[in-house]
């Protein structure tokens, strides 16, 4: 059996546009409303669980960028909401009837936003329904990091962005290095 922290080193992002839609199907049928946009925001925007999770309406829908100092780094962080995501989270505010200072993922057990470990398990629970493998809580990070990667090729900006120190910890973090050499090896043959 696997540690949470040896899973947590084990997540990988989602590839596929497919496993994507799939995942957000089985979040909506399997879960909620609410777990389908942790899901989509998630992967739309690569914040950290940790600062996703502690996201108010209004830092999201006020101005055109969320501003957070992450826990992580303790850092300023600006990342832009695009038009089409602004969107989706108005609607779903409107639908849920939340206020502009409540939590953009509420508990349905206090005030507070929900936690780490239910998020962990509402992925984990979407993730085996839609038989996707190696899913966490990281897995939403690391999938924007992935597809931003694949969208616009451009290593230096993604690492930019994750706020790594480095490149080649981009490429590690985000399974490329990986692809890159089981593709390279795919047809190498004499």
């Amino acid at each position: 059996m696997q540690s949470a922290s040896q899973k947590i080193k084990n997540v990988q992002p989602i590839r596929r546009l497919d496993h994507i839609d799939k995942m957000k199907k089985s979040l909506l049928k399997y879960c909620s409303y609410r777990d389908y946009m942790m899901f989509s925001i998630g992967i739309n925007i690569g914040l950290r669980i940790g600062d996703l999770l502690q996201l108010r309406v209004r830092d999201i829908l006020e101005g055109t960028h969320i501003v957070i100092v992450e826990q992580k780094t303790e850092k300023i962080k600006r990342f832009l909401v695009n038009p089409q995501l602004r969107k989706e989270v108005r609607k779903y505010v409107r639908k849920m009837n939340l206020k502009n200072e409540q939590y953009l993922f509420p508990s349905r057990k206090g005030d507070g936003p929900i936690t780490r470990v239910q998020a962990y398990r509402v992925l984990n629970k979407a993730a085996d329904m839609a038989d996707i493998p190696d899913v966490g809580t990281h897995t939403l990070r690391k999938t924007f990091g992935y597809l931003h990667y694949q969208k616009f090729k451009d290593i230096a900006l993604l690492q930019q962005i994750l706020n790594h120190s480095n490149p080649k910890d981009t490429m590690i973090y985000i399974g490329l290095t990986q692809d890159l050499m089981d593709e390279t090896l795919m047809d190498f043959y004499f």
